[in-house]
């Protein structure tokens, strides 16, 4: 299946991005080990303006500044010191957009994902949540910063079709520090897998 291409990843609405990104399949090659799931879960990071993201109000720091990049890099970062969260930049060159990747169906690799994961068996929790998505995975901070379209780390189309009616919005997770920006209804769900 076609990798997405490097436009993609540069839309100006995040919102609209994360939505998309339901039915894609998230890949990674780690140590000669291929390794995808289809996406299922995502939340939107708009930015500058958004009290949940980790750039709001032009905030750059170390952490974060592959967020200011051109879409199609990936910012992976440390959450509480444990889980490593993968997140897709989106828009043009010093627009803080991203993606967090939620949740997927483990797709091919399975044996190496179980082994990651420490798993007999697929399960909800192998990759329902995102820092069990990285690590079934093989994602950690070393990826932060790659290119989406290369051999590492990339998104691609499964030609799978989504109906509107299949997918949920809601509020994201964790972010009630963000005061009424916490209800913005940028969590997207496929309900069907």
């Amino acid at each position: 299946m076609p990798k997405l291409k490097r436009y993609y990843y540069q839309q100006e609405n995040v919102v609209a991005v994360a939505r998309d990104l339901l039915g894609k399949t998230l890949c990674t090659r780690i140590n000669g080990k291929l390794t995808t799931g289809i996406i299922t879960e995502t939340e939107a990071y708009a930015g500058t303006n958004d009290k949940a993201s980790h750039s709001f109000g032009g905030k750059r720091t170390a952490r974060n500044e592959v967020m200011y990049a051109k879409g199609g890099r990936g910012y992976v970062y440390l959450c509480y010191g444990l889980h490593h969260l993968f997140n897709v930049v989106t828009n043009k060159e010093n627009i803080p957009h991203a993606v967090l990747i939620r949740s997927l169906k483990p797709l091919e690799g399975i044996e190496t994902i179980l082994k990651r994961r420490r798993h007999k068996a697929v399960a909800k929790n192998t990759s329902g949540g995102p820092g069990t998505v990285s690590q079934a995975l093989g994602i950690s901070t070393e990826l932060n910063g790659e290119d989406l379209t290369g051999n590492k780390i990339w998104l691609q189309e499964e030609g799978i079709k989504i109906i509107k009616q299949n997918i949920i919005a809601g509020p994201r997770v964790g972010v009630d520090y963000a005061g009424e920006d916490a209800e913005l209804p940028y969590r997207f769900i496929l309900k069907t897998f």
